[in-house]
C-alpha cells in the first residue's frame, strides 16, 4: 500500500512538472536549454542554458563529498571497531543533534564565519563562493555518512573478524581487508544517499554560494545551483506564467532526472557488489 502511494505521488509530481515545463519548452528549444552556456532569465537579454546551474550543483556536491565521505567513513570505522561502547553511546546522539540543525543555520555560518576565512586565505575568492557552500553541506551530510556506515560495519558478523585474527591478521588488516569489503555495498549506499542529499540542498547553498549562474570549476567563485534558482524565482518576483516562471519547472524536471539517474546507478552498483561479496 505504501509503495503504491509513493509511486502515485511520484507520478503526480512528474505530471505537474511536465505540464508546467511544456510552456517553457514552447518558448525555448531543447538544444538551447542543454547547450547554451549562459543562464540569464532575469536580464534583458535572456538566455536559458542550464549548464551553469548543473555545473554549480555538481561543484557543490563534489566538494561536499570530498569533505564528508572520507571523514565520515574513518569516523564510522573508529566508532564501530575501536571506540568503547560508552563513548559510542555518547557520540551517536550528538551526531543526531547535528543532523537536526536547520540548513539555514549552516548557510548563515558559512556567510559570517567560513567565507571570511576562505577570503583571508585566498584573497581572490568572492564573498559568496562554492567552497564555503561545499564545506557547510559536507558538514550537513556528515552525520548521515557516519550513522549509516557505522550501522553497516556493525552488522558484519563477528565471526569474520575472529577468523581473520586467527589467521594472523592485525586489527587494522582485518578492518581494511575483511570488514570494509564485506560492508562495501552498504557503505556505497550511504555515500550515494549523502551525495543525493547534497544535490538537493537548498537554503545553505542559496545563502553561501550566491546567485550567479556561472559555468566554472573554480570553487572560489560565486555560483548558483539548480535548487537555489528554484528558490529564488519562487519568491514571487517573477510574473506568473512567464517564461522565467515556467523555467523553474524545466529546472525541476532536470533535477528529477539527475536524481533518478543517480538512483539507477546506485542500484546497479549495489547489485554488482552483492554479486561479488554474497
Amino acid at each position: 500500500m505504501c509503495a503504491a502511494v509513493s509511486v502515485l505521488t511520484t507520478l503526480g509530481i512528474v505530471v505537474v512538472l511536465l505540464s508546467q515545463a511544456r510552456g517553457f519548452f514552447q518558448e525555448v528549444s531543447l538544444v538551447e536549454f542543454f547547450t547554451d552556456t549562459r543562464w540569464t532569465p532575469l536580464f534583458e537579454q535572456k538566455h536559458y542554458g542550464i549548464l551553469p546551474l548543473v555545473s554549480g550543483t555538481m561543484l557543490v556536491a563534489a566538494g561536499s563529498a570530498l569533505v564528508a565521505l572520507p571523514v565520515g567513513l574513518c569516523t564510522a570505522i573508529y566508532l564501530s571497531e575501536y571506540a568503547a561502547p560508552r563513548f559510542r553511546e555518547v557520540v551517536k546522539p550528538v551526531l543526531e543533534i547535528l543532523a537536526g540543525i536547520p540548513s539555514v543555520v549552516y548557510g548563515f555560518v558559512a556567510v559570517v564565519f567560513i567565507s571570511p576565512i576562505i577570503r583571508e586565505i585566498f584573497p581572490s575568492a568572492d564573498v559568496f563562493n562554492a567552497a564555503s557552500a561545499s564545506l557547510v553541506v559536507g558538514v550537513m551530510i556528515l552525520p548521515m555518512v557516519i550513522s549509516l556506515s557505522e550501522d553497516v560495519l556493525g552488522s558484519v558478523p563477528q565471526a569474520l573478524r575472529e577468523a581473520s585474527c586467527a589467521l594472523g591478521a592485525s586489527q587494522f588488516e582485518t578492518i581494511v581487508r575483511v570488514v570494509v569489503p564485506a560492508a562495501l555495498s552498504g557503505i556505497v549506499a550511504s555515500f550515494l544517499l549523502a551525495v543525493s542529499r547534497a544535490i538537493g540542498e537548498t537554503m545553505a547553498v542559496t545563502l553561501a554560494a550566491g546567485a550567479t549562474p556561472n559555468l566554472t570549476l573554480n570553487p572560489l567563485e560565486s555560483i548558483q545551483t539548480m535548487t537555489a534558482y528554484i528558490a529564488q524565482v519562487s519568491m514571487g518576483e517573477t510574473e506568473h506564467g512567464s517564461t522565467g516562471y515556467n523555467s523553474i519547472f524545466a529546472v525541476g524536471i532536470s533535477l528529477f532526472v539527475i536524481t533518478l539517474l543517480m538512483n539507477l546507478l546506485s542500484q546497479w552498483v549495489l547489485s554488482r557488489m552483492r554479486e561479488k561479496y554474497e
